[in-house]
């Protein structure tokens, strides 16, 4: 495995962060969500999220390249990315490592997440690393015009 540093976010990370977020998004989810969120879910759209989430983005860093991050929220881990050149490299075992650690250091006992039920690379990857499918749901993902329903999974680890 390479060197990689594990460090907040920083404005400076937000573009980085957007363009793994935009390609990591369309490998799992197109397809895969309803075609009213691909639409939303433009290059602009992923810069402001980048944006608007850095205070809660861990970025993995990797010859002086962000490799990939994670987005926690209370005791959900939002998102977990890596670069196209790094996955596979065990960067994404760190994120969620790191993830699971954030979640438990707020003192939550349990963490979650969602993943789109056709996304079949990412719920493999959580299942090896421990995770549990606690059943399907409809995630809520967010847009400007309000929240749209796609059918989920949601993965819990006990965390504290």
């Amino acid at each position: 495995m390479p060197k990689v540093t594990l460090r907040p976010a920083s404005d400076d990370d937000a573009s980085a962060i957007a363009s793994i977020w935009q390609s990591g998004w369309a490998d799992g989810h197109l397809g895969n969500v309803p075609d009213a969120l691909v639409a939303v879910r433009t290059p602009e759209s992923f810069q402001v999220r980048a944006v608007e989430g850095v205070a809660h983005t861990t970025v993995a860093v990797v010859g002086g390249v962000v490799a990939g991050f994670v987005m926690v929220v209370d005791d959900e881990v939002e998102q977990v990315y890596v670069g196209r050149a790094h996955r596979g490299s065990g960067v994404a075992a760190l994120l969620l490592a790191e993830a699971e650690r954030l979640v438990a250091a707020e003192g939550y006992r349990e963490a979650w997440l969602a993943v789109v039920a056709g996304n079949a690379r990412a719920r493999s990857f959580y299942e090896r690393s421990g995770w549990s499918d606690a059943g399907v749901f409809d995630y809520p993902a967010n847009t400007a015009d309000g929240p749209i329903p796609v059918p989920c999974h949601r993965y819990v680890k006990p965390v504290g």
